[in-house]
């Protein structure tokens, strides 16, 4: 859900002043969202960016639900809810990269429902991390899924736009940005070459 929703006509200008703000890193980062794609995919394309978001998911030594299992959590400590959107695919894989052992045992990683738990209950239960962490592992985790995204030729702009991050485009969202760049750049977990 986008916060401040910025009209077609105005939105490579609002990019414009974006990019204007961000360090070299992060430019680098913002540039290779910004050449993909604002529109999500559809049809046998979609599917195609699932199953690539899927192998990615593999790759990590994730389990994945078999398809038609209803599940009440992206991830329920076990295995990935594999029936969902490629975006919000990676975006599981990015928490999943980012949580220590303890927390990957622990529905939606113990830091609460996100937009798609249905067992919201049950995801408030399994809650471990404070507020300002749970805050900052959101942010990084929509960042390195979105990052992932723009590397598999994804709509990465996309969720750029849906994730908030021109969110205080005049005031915070460039440093905000620059701030999670460093800190995937300092984890190890993305690489600007």
């Amino acid at each position: 859900m986008i916060l401040t929703p910025i009209a077609l006509n105005r939105l490579d200008a609002a990019l414009d002043r974006f990019a204007a703000g961000l360090m070299r890193e992060a430019r680098a980062a913002f540039a290779a969202i910004r050449a993909t794609s604002a529109e999500r995919a559809a049809g046998t394309e979609a599917e195609r960016h699932q199953l690539a978001a899927l192998d990615v998911a593999r790759a990590y030594g994730m389990a994945v639900h078999p398809e038609g299992i209803a599940c009440a959590f992206n991830w329920d400590g076990a295995a990935l809810n594999g029936g969902t959107e490629a975006y919000v695919i990676l975006h599981e894989v990015a928490h999943y990269r980012l949580a220590p052992p303890e927390r990957r045992a622990l529905p939606d990683f113990g830091l609460g429902p996100g937009p798609d738990t249905r067992d919201r209950e049950g995801a408030e239960r399994a809650v471990s991390v404070a507020v300002l962490e749970r805050e900052a592992d959101e942010a990084a985790a929509s960042l390195l899924g979105i990052l992932w995204e723009a590397k598999l030729g994804q709509p990465a702009l996309a969720s750029f736009l849906d994730q908030n991050w021109l969110e205080g485009l005049e005031r915070l969202a460039a440093a905000h940005f620059t701030a999670v760049v460093e800190r995937l750049l300092a984890d190890g977990l993305w690489s600007s070459g």
